[in-house]
């Protein structure tokens, strides 16, 4: 019986947007983090248009600090089957809490989840297709890195299944690093803590290592915005105009 896979159109891609960005405050004063401009784009733009270039259409931004900023732009810059929903804290909720409130907007039987200041280039259709062929509760886009210490550390079995998940600072011998992009299946919010603020990558992740945890090995490009440096080090990186436009479909 050939297996059939979930269209783009019906999957839900969730960005958490609503960190304090307490580093890049120097920089992004009057904007959240996400809204921080590359070649006069805001970044959290260039996510929205690459995963719609693929197809999907429907997304949720879990917004917070200086949301109205995020909320304005949609409100300014409507396109036709681009569908936005914004899901608000009231207060901090990390990037579990976070995931968990969407649950009212979510529809479909699964859905991706980026951060608002990071990217990866990857085809979204394919990790799905792997998700699913897996039967995984979880899967996450790992990206080998010899430069570990900034982000979550990650070991793989031979079937992909992940059996160990160390958040940052943690020395292992794994050079594969998290690339905050995740399907979860929608049975996933009953298993998050009932508490409304966690973590996913200390809270959550770790204990789903001995369930349906996969990871999905990527070789593209990955940048994060997270601190002034890295920052400039995207901009830098996305001066080119030719890798500019390969990179994101424009």
């Amino acid at each position: 019986m050939k297996r059939m896979y979930t269209d783009a159109r019906d999957t839900d891609v969730v960005i958490l947007c609503g960190g304090l960005g307490t580093r890049m405050r120097g920089i992004s004063r009057d904007v959240p983090k996400p809204m921080l401009q590359i070649r006069g784009i805001p970044f959290l733009s260039l996510v929205v248009d690459y995963m719609f270039s693929y197809g999907f259409e429907r997304f949720v931004l879990c917004v917070g600090h200086k949301w109205k900023v995020i909320e304005s732009y949609y409100e300014n810059n409507k396109r036709e089957r681009l569908k936005v929903s914004l899901a608000c804290e009231d207060k901090p909720l990390d990037t579990g809490g976070a995931i968990k409130e969407t649950a009212r907007l979510v529809n479909g039987k699964q859905f991706l989840v980026l951060n608002g200041d990071s990217f990866c280039r990857f085809n979204p259709c394919e990790l799905l297709k792997f998700h699913q062929e897996k039967r995984a509760i979880v899967s996450m886009v790992l990206i080998e890195n010899p430069s570990v210490k900034d982000y979550g550390q990650v070991e793989i079995d031979k079937s992909s299944r992940i059996r160990s998940f160390n958040e940052k600072d943690v020395k292992t011998k794994s050079y594969l690093i998290n690339a905050g992009v995740y399907v979860f299946d929608k049975g996933v919010f009953d298993l998050m803590p009932e508490k409304r603020k966690f973590s996913l990558e200390r809270d959550f992740f770790p204990k789903m290592v001995s369930g349906g945890f996969y990871g999905y090995v990527n070789s593209g490009i990955f940048v994060d915005i997270g601190t002034p440096q890295k920052y400039k080090k995207t901009e830098e990186l996305f001066s080119d105009s030719g890798l500019f436009k390969k990179v994101f479909r424009r």
